[in-house]
C-alpha cells in the first residue's frame, strides 16, 4: 500500500515530536517516575586523628650523657601535658614545655656522673594520651677545666683590648672551645680566635676597637667535652664596654711621648728609653695594669743583680709588658728625659708625667713604641696581640 505524501509529511512530524520529547526528557534532572538523578556517591576525603608519637633525647639506656647539652621531648600529632625530670635523689629538674606544647627542655643544669629519668605524657589529636619514659646517665669526667676571663665583667677597657680566654687544662679540641665561647657585640665586629699555647686562646677584630663598643662574653663550657676526657667546670658571662681611644705614641729617636686621646692630642711628654745595653722592644702594646707604687725586681725578669741587675721602688708604674716594660715616675733621670736613653726597658716619665698617665690609663690602652733600636717585641709578651699580622691572626693558629 503507498502512502501519500501528505501522510508521509505528518508522520514526519510525529517523529520531530518524538526527538523533542526525548530530548526534553534527557536534560531534565528528575528520572522516570520524578526521583533523583542517579550518580558516584559522594565520600570523605578528610583522614582520622591521629595518635600521639613522643621521641626523647637522650635515647634510653644513653650513657656518657654530656650534661652541657639539652634535654628534650617532642610530640608529633599531640601536645605535651607533664613532663618530669628526676635526679638520681628523686628532686625534680626544672624544666618548660614550649608555648606550642610541642616540646620540654630543662632548664636547669644536669650533674656529672648522674642517672636521670624522664617521664613525659601527651595528648594525641585523636583525643587519647600516651606516655614516654627514658633513663640515661651523664658522663664521668677525666678531669674538670675552669675557665679565666680577661676583660673581667662589668668593666671598661680601651680600644686596644683583647678578648683573653685562659683555660686550666690543656685543651685537646680548639675548634670545639671556641664554638663554647660566644661573642656579640654592639655595633657588630667581625673577629677570630688566636691560640697562644694549649691553655690560652685570644680573640680580636682586625683593626682597633671603636670607642662605645658594647660587648658580651658567653662562654657555655659547663658540661661540655673539651677533648682527652676533660670537660668544662662552670659557664662564665662577661659584660665590657669600650671607653675613649688612648694613644700613646714614644718615639725612641725623638725622645718623646705623644698622647691622643680620641685622635686629639692630650699631652707630649719627654721620655727615656731603654739604654743601648737594654733596648725598649718596638711594636705595639697594650696596657694591662697599674700601681701607684711597687718594688721593680730584675731578678724576676731574669736579670741578675751581679748582671747588671736591680731592686728600684719606683711610683706611678703602668705595665706594658709582662717582661717588665713600665711607664713610671724616674726622677732620678728626669735630665736624660727628652735627651737620651738611659732606662733598663722601661719608659721613664717625670713624677708630674707619670702620674698623669697612671691616672687617664685603662686596661687595654695602646702604646705603640718606633726607633728605640730594640727588637720587635714578641706577640706572647703580655697583650701583643697586635704585632701579630692579620693574614696569620685568622689561622688560628691551632
Amino acid at each position: 500500500m503507498s502512502v501519500s505524501r501528505g501522510a508521509r509529511r505528518a508522520l514526519g512530524v510525529v517523529a520531530i515530536g518524538l526527538v523533542v520529547a526525548l530530548v526534553t526528557s534527557c536534560s531534565s534532572g528528575a528520572a522516570a517516575g520524578g526521583g533523583p538523578a542517579a550518580g558516584p556517591t559522594p565520600t570523605s576525603s578528610t583522614p582520622p586523628p591521629k595518635p600521639v608519637t613522643l621521641t626523647t633525647g637522650p635515647a634510653d639506656q644513653a650513657a656518657d650523657v654530656q650534661p652541657g647539652l639539652p634535654v628534650v621531648a617532642t610530640a608529633t600529632d599531640g601536645k605535651i601535658t607533664e613532663a618530669a625530670l628526676t635526679n638520681p635523689e628523686g628532686k625534680l629538674v626544672a624544666g618548660q614545655v614550649s608555648p606550642d606544647g610541642l616540646q620540654w627542655t630543662n632548664t636547669e643544669p644536669l650533674g656529672y656522673d648522674k642517672t636521670y629519668t624522664l617521664t613525659v605524657t601527651a595528648q594525641g589529636a585523636d583525643g587519647k594520651p600516651a606516655t614516654r619514659t627514658s633513663t640515661f646517665t651523664t658522663v664521668k669526667p677525666r678531669t674538670l677545666t675552669f675557665l679565666s676571663v680577661n676583660p673581667l665583667d662589668g668593666t671598661t677597657v680601651g680600644v686596644g683590648q683583647p678578648l683573653a680566654f685562659y683555660f686550666d687544662e690543656p685543651i685537646a679540641d680548639k675548634a670545639a672551645a671556641e664554638a663554647m665561647i660566644s661573642i656579640t657585640t654592639e655595633p657588630k665586629v667581625e673577629g677570630a680566635f688566636y691560640w697562644f699555647n694549649e691553655k690560652e686562646v685570644h680573640w680580636r677584630p682586625q683593626h682597633y676597637w671603636a670607642t662605645g663598643t658594647k660587648i658580651t662574653i658567653d662562654a657555655k663550657i659547663y658540661g661540655k667535652h673539651l677533648g682527652n676526657g676533660i670537660y668544662g667546670e662552670k659557664d662564665r658571662l662577661i659584660t665590657t664596654t669600650i671607653g675613649d681611644a688612648v694613644i700613646h705614641e714614644a718615639d725612641g729617636g725623638t725622645h718623646q711621648v705623644v698622647t691622643k686621646i680620641n685622635g686629639q692630642v692630650a699631652r707630649t711628654m719627654p721620655t727615656s728609653m731603654g739604654n743601648a745595653a737594654n733596648p725598649t722592644p718596638v711594636g705595639t702594646y697594650v696596657l694591662t695594669e697599674k700601681h701607684d707604687h711597687m718594688v721593680m725586681d730584675s731578678r724576676t725578669y731574669g736579670l741578675a743583680l751581679d748582671a747588671g741587675g736591680y731592686v728600684t721602688p719606683v711610683d706611678w708604674a703602668t705595665r706594658m709588658s709582662n717582661s717588665g716594660i713600665f711607664f713610671h715616675s724616674a726622677p732620678w733621670s728626669v735630665g736624660d728625659q727628652g735627651q737620651r736613653n738611659v732606662s733598663h726597658g722601661c719608659l721613664n716619665l717625670s713624677p708630674e708625667n707619670a702620674k698623669w698617665v697612671f691616672d687617664l690609663s685603662k686596661p687595654g690602652d695602646i702604646v705603640v713604641v718606633t726607633n728605640s733600636g730594640g727588637p720587635a717585641l714578641e706577640a706572647w709578651d703580655g697583650f701583643g696581640d697586635w704585632q701579630v699580622p692579620w693574614e696569620q691572626w685568622v689561622t688560628g693558629n691551632r
